[in-house]
């Protein structure tokens, strides 16, 4: 049973921070950007799988296996994409308008490779 409302597949930055954040859906917030941006910016927790793993066929990583899934990017183009194809192989996924961009413009926390304050490449 899906934890997203039925034929929700966007979520709002807020949206997604809220089901992300520990809260009672347990959902993984993937990130699919290439690993260079993900190492420059990302939202603290997330996991990163570049798009052209899911599309060469990759599995998930095992923390996310099973999970509902909330998808962000840059800015929401490849996010889309990577939750159309998880969602087609099964899994409950959702992506997130505008992407690391507005996560960022909405003021929440984007941390490099090694925690500190990152940037959105």
């Amino acid at each position: 049973m899906s934890v997203f409302s039925r034929g929700a597949r966007r979520l709002t930055v807020d949206e997604a921070r809220s089901r992300t954040g520990g809260g009672r859906s347990g959902a993984v917030l993937l990130d699919v950007r290439d690993k260079w941006e993900w190492k420059a910016g990302h939202a603290p927790g997330a996991l990163n799988v570049p798009l052209a793993g899911f599309l060469a066929g990759g599995p998930l990583p095992e923390a996310a296996q099973g999970c509902p899934l909330v998808v962000i990017c840059r800015s929401g183009s490849r996010s889309r994409q990577a939750a159309e194809l998880l969602a087609e192989r099964g899994a409950d996924a959702v992506d997130v308008e505008g992407g690391m961009k507005a996560w960022a413009a909405a003021g929440y926390p984007v941390v490099d490779e090694r925690g500190n304050i990152g940037s959105i490449a």
